[in-house]
């Protein structure tokens, strides 16, 4: 166990703040549901999110909500991760006063970040930051441990688990390359095909060259 003087947090690596593309630092920490690694993900897509504070209303929400839609971030291969500057006690007792007051039992793990190392190492925050207020951080992590894309929202507004499951269905369907996805695209929408990369291509082309929106095979079977 950590005796609060050291922190169990290692392997995070200080760096700029993250661009898609970039690897995501691994990093080793305690969190509510024991001891893991980042890398310990891999072979998964990750939602990596971090909240400023325990037992603070927009951060009970957003977990209450990913809880409700936890089943679909499984059938979509996705695992949850949660992140803040709180000790692991706090997060102990965080998520019972949850359990006990709605009734519902938080599945995925948090993680102590009392150091603010991973914080730092995700550039969550400046370096000589002295608290996580600004932080409401979220990382998508592909299976291969690449951040495929980030969000980030002020300390007072919540997270739309809605628009998370929706770019998560996107940022899949368009990883092979082969399609990208449309304004609010959902699962059965039709995708957008490669444009031409010649004039040549450009005038053999049919319909509109730079809009060339077509049925999604994965939805039609065809």
């Amino acid at each position: 166990m950590n005796d609060g003087k050291t922190s169990p947090i290692s392997n995070a690596t200080a760096q700029h703040p993250l661009r898609i593309g970039d690897p995501a630092p691994d990093f080793q920490a305690r969190t509510s549901q024991g001891e893991v690694r980042l890398s310990d993900f891999r072979g998964k897509w990750l939602l990596f999110f971090s909240h400023p504070a325990d037992f603070t209303p927009v951060c009970t929400s957003e977990f209450l909500a990913l809880t409700r839609e936890y089943a679909r971030f499984e059938a979509m291969e996705c695992a949850l991760l949660g992140l803040s500057v709180d000790s692991l006690y706090s997060h102990l007792a965080w998520l019972e006063a949850i359990r006990t007051r709605f009734g519902v039992e938080i599945p995925f793990p948090v993680v102590e970040d009392p150091s603010m190392a991973v914080g730092q190492a995700y550039g969550m925050l400046a370096a000589d930051a002295h608290d996580s207020a600004t932080v409401r951080a979220t990382y998508f992590i592909d299976p291969t441990g690449i951040v495929r894309a980030i969000i980030w929202y002020p300390m007072s507004v919540g997270r739309s688990v809605d628009e998370l499951l929706r770019l998560l269905a996107a940022l899949q369907r368009s990883a092979d390359g082969d399609v990208m996805t449309p304004e609010g695209w959902r699962p059965g929408d039709d995708v957008l095909a490669p444009v031409p990369l010649t004039q040549d291509d450009v005038r053999d082309a049919t319909g509109c060259w730079f809009y060339p929106a077509t049925p999604d095979h994965l939805s039609t079977g065809k």
